[in-house]
């Protein structure tokens, strides 16, 4: 049996951000949160009560203390996280209101995790685990694209079943060079997560209507499970196996950060592919969605209790 129900690589960060109507350029304070979308995936599982695992490398400072201690926190075990000399990646977030749009900023060059190699990584640690997810952001990083793609050969090879989101960033790289790297790797995995933008910008995917793009998302992969988020318009999924598209409207949600969200539906839908039950964790994603809209920060905090009683909810509850 293995000691992990899903272990991941990727890069932690603080997110430095200042609220609509307050310009960067003029910023006096700001609102700090720790971020990294494959430790926010593990983050949630973990409350959910999976056994989750996650490799990456911190600054042996206050700020690499405060990422570890959000995670430690939610349950995921730390123990192949590797401290080392070098600095906390950091991303700065500008939230405005119509006409303007949410500006994210990176600034994550030479961090710690760019410079880790991979006689640092902990392969056994990484691969005894029921999944390992990986994410388009890390293969983006120069440095970490190598361990990710190594990550994946590894894990084949294991027979380790992958789960991988797109999670495209125009800032950090190119759609034909994401092109390049990306479909070899998507041939294979076993979960495939893309938000029907990214599939036609990335993957080359014709534009059209939901189902459609879902199944030319199926043709450039053999995942057996295959899932479409579409924003206001909730997630679909494709498994494979029964040949059965399913489409789960997004909840009802007063926006307070919309950024963590996208995580949080990852984790709901792996929640249930790791319980057998992949029609239930498309809804498990929609509420988990929601739930991260509806909080500020990237942690989102729910237990397995109170999502199983939202999943079923058919609406606005008191509790008391």
């Amino acid at each position: 049996m293995p000691r992990f129900d899903l272990t991941t690589l990727g890069e932690g960060q603080l997110r430095l951000c200042v609220p609509a109507g307050t310009r960067l350029e003029r910023a006096e304070r700001f609102d700090a949160y720790v971020s990294g979308t494959e430790g926010n995936v593990a983050s949630t599982l973990a409350r959910l009560g999976r056994a989750t695992g996650w490799v990456s490398a911190l600054p042996d400072s206050p700020l690499g203390r405060r990422v570890t201690n959000e995670y430690r926190l939610a349950g995921v075990d730390l123990d192949a996280v590797r401290v080392a000399a070098g600095r906390l990646a950091t991303y700065y977030v500008e939230y405005a209101v119509p006409p303007r749009s949410i500006q994210v900023w990176f600034d994550r060059r030479d961090s710690c995790f760019t410079q880790l190699t991979s006689e640092q990584v902990d392969w056994d640690y990484l691969l005894d685990t029921r999944m390992l997810h990986l994410t388009g952001i890390t293969l983006a990083l120069p440095g970490p694209q190598a361990l990710a793609l190594e990550a994946v050969e590894r894990a084949r090879t294991a027979g380790v079943p992958i789960s991988f989101d797109m999670n495209y960033r125009a800032r950090l790289w190119s759609p034909p060079e994401a092109r390049r790297v990306t479909l070899p790797l998507v041939e294979s995995v076993d979960v495939l997560c893309c938000s029907r933008g990214d599939a036609v910008t990335v993957l080359g995917v014709e534009p059209g209507e939901p189902e459609a793009v879902l199944r030319g998302i199926g043709a450039v992969t053999e995942a057996r499970h295959v899932v479409m988020s579409m924003g206001a318009d909730g997630l679909m999924g494709w498994d494979r196996d029964l040949d059965t598209v399913t489409h789960v409207s997004a909840r009802e949600v007063v926006i307070l950060d919309r950024i963590g969200a996208g995580d949080a539906m990852v984790a709901g839908v792996l929640h249930g592919v790791l319980a057998g039950d992949f029609a239930r964790g498309l809804r498990y994603g929609a509420v988990c969605a929601a739930l991260s809209l509806g909080t500020y920060g990237d942690q989102l905090i729910v237990d397995a209790v109170e999502l199983e009683r939202l999943v079923d909810a058919s609406g606005p509850m008191i509790e008391r």
